[in-house]
């Protein structure tokens, strides 16, 4: 396959995997939704297969580690506490968790993006067994 052809399957693979993840917030009426997580697993794949083929020579783990630190940001910018109760917590682990599918994805892990994504998904729909929020 031409190499321009494989990093275009990615992106699309990181769009299809962040999609399901986002499709499950978007249905849960959770502020980062579809579009949200579409986008930080299209940027994330991009960005991973652009360290390791736009850059030679260089150090893909550095743009990695940069990815991960910049997601924590966006993350901690998505958590609220009020009165007693903490929220976006499980928004920013699902941002954290598209980043990582992203990241597999842009080096070459189809199978463990999968995974993580089905996994993900199967952790989101577990809230029906949690105690309501007082």
């Amino acid at each position: 396959m031409n190499i321009e052809l494989e990093f275009v399957a990615r992106l699309i693979l990181g769009f299809i995997l962040s999609g399901f993840v986002g499709l499950e917030r978007e249905v849960s009426l959770k502020p980062a939704g579809l579009r949200t997580h579409i986008l930080v697993g299209l940027s994330s794949t991009l960005l991973t297969i652009l360290s390791i083929d736009a850059f030679p020579g260089s150090d893909p783990a550095r743009v990695a580690a940069a990815i991960i630190i910049g997601m924590g940001f966006v993350g901690a910018g998505t958590i609220l506490k009020t009165g007693e109760r903490v929220i976006g917590l499980t928004t920013a682990a699902t941002l954290w968790t598209v980043v990582s599918i992203g990241v597999a994805i842009g080096v070459g892990y189809y199978l463990l993006a999968i995974v993580v994504t089905a996994l993900g998904v199967l952790v989101l729909k577990l809230s029906i067994f949690e105690r309501p929020h007082r």
